[in-house]
């Protein structure tokens, strides 16, 4: 009620001024007074009136800066952070510069060059030391700001040290999932069509292959049926739409075949190399835990649209982009309970945000972010790897092969199968890539 009051208030006081104004002119216009006349003592009054609005003006951006700078980001709790808050620091301190003297210069040059009939204006055409001065001040200002900026950029950008911990971020619509390696420290290769209920982030394992095979086998089998019982009574447009989701699905089960095929021999040629061989014990969790002062490596993935993963009060910020990984190293410096004393807030909480305007429920996409001391860490890291991440087992009976609705031209699904293992060499490369 208080802010609708202010409100009502402040628009009531704008149109008083609105109307006195007007007053004004009706005033001067009886009183024989031209609009373009300006009296003297109009112009020394609205050159006076520029020094006080100076003075008010520099005022009240100071006190915006004091009464609402608690507002903005606290410490950077990154290693990176801190270097980019420092690049930050020195341009505004450039911009506070520029933006002080040339508004000062700006309202005392327009109070003290007031209007005076008497004065004739001084013709000044050119100079070249002045021309020199405002050209070359700026330019060797932008460069060192250029360089200062790079080095900051090569360094946040640099390759991650040997031996950097990894942990995946996986962005979809409109939740975030974590992936951590299991006790080989390295996260397993992914594949986008392994992905099903029970394996979210699509990690290719031996199992999962299996049960994404038996999935498909089962849904084509389905489908086939319900042709073969009730195609003649279903709607023209209808069989067709089963007959299309059919052919879907063997190229599906094809595409699978080749993976699993390129998998073995990956395995078979890298042994303990090959990032098929590493994805069985990935603990695949809706947490997100880091230790403190320790390099990680955020491979970032989506499923769906463009996302962007953003750790404000780390400043970090990497875009999750379909079809590729992207990657971000960083060191967290700070933990979440000193930097709740820090802001002074018993429930404070780093927070992953999504900083893509991705779709209705954009605004819920955020997960926590833990960081803890090593120990702590380890302690909650061995409760994570009691629950490692397993694709169900396919099933003991192997579904009965696919047949399509009374056509020669298609084959079973065991015969695609056959087919497809044959040629899966050559076409294995293009139809796979592993991310790791």
């Amino acid at each position: 009620m208080t802010k609708l009051l202010i409100i009502a208030v402040l628009v009531l006081g704008v149109l008083a001024v609105v109307r006195l104004s007007r007053v004004y002119e009706l005033t001067a216009t009886l009183r024989g007074k031209r609009e373009e006349h300006i009296s003297d003592r109009d112009n020394r009054m609205n050159a006076r009136f520029m020094w006080l609005f100076c003075v008010l003006y520099f005022a009240f951006f100071l006190w915006l800066l004091f009464a609402y700078g608690d507002k903005m980001l606290p410490v950077a709790a990154s290693e990176h952070g801190v270097w980019t808050d420092q690049l930050l620091d020195v341009n505004w301190a450039i911009l506070f510069v520029v933006f002080f003297l040339t508004n000062i210069l700006l309202f005392y040059f327009a109070g003290r060059y007031v209007y005076d009939k008497d004065r004739k204006a001084f013709y000044y055409s050119h100079n070249n030391k002045l021309e020199l001065l405002w050209t070359v001040v700026p330019a060797i200002t932008l460069i060192g700001i250029i360089i200062y900026g790079l080095t900051i950029w090569n360094r946040i950008t640099a390759h991650s040290p040997e031996g950097t911990a990894q942990v995946e971020l996986y962005a979809k619509q409109f939740d975030w999932t974590a992936r951590y390696p299991g006790k080989d420290g390295i996260l397993g290769a992914t594949d986008y069509r392994l992905i099903n209920d029970n394996n979210p982030l699509g990690v290719v394992t031996k199992e999962s292959i299996e049960t994404r095979l038996a999935e498909l086998a089962t849904s084509i089998n389905a489908t086939v049926e319900k042709l073969k019982q009730e195609g003649e009574y279903l709607p023209p447009a209808k069989v067709d739409e089963l007959n299309e989701k059919v052919e879907r699905e063997r190229r599906m089960l094809r595409k699978v075949t080749n993976l699993k095929v390129m998998m073995e021999q990956d395995i078979a040629e890298k042994g303990e190399a090959s990032p098929y061989a590493h994805g069985a014990d990935d603990v695949v969790i809706k947490e997100f835990h880091l230790p403190v002062r320790k390099d990680v490596e955020l491979v970032i993935r989506s499923r769906d649209v463009i996302h962007s993963a953003y750790i404000p009060h780390l400043r970090a910020q990497m875009n999750a982009v379909p079809g590729m990984a992207t990657r971000f190293h960083m060191k967290p410096t700070i933990t979440t309970d000193s930097m709740r004393v820090v802001v002074g807030d018993d429930k404070f909480d780093f927070v992953l945000l999504c900083n893509k305007i991705c779709g209705a429920s954009h605004y819920n996409m955020q997960m926590p972010l833990v960081v803890e001391s090593q120990t702590a860490f380890d302690a909650w890291y061995t409760e994570a790897m009691k629950k490692p991440f397993q694709a169900p087992a396919a099933a003991a009976t192997p579904a009965p092969a696919a047949t399509p609705a009374a056509t020669d031209s298609t084959a079973t699904a065991a015969d695609t199968t056959a087919t497809d293992s044959a040629a899966a060499p050559a076409a294995a490369t293009a139809q796979a890539q592993p991310t790791h």
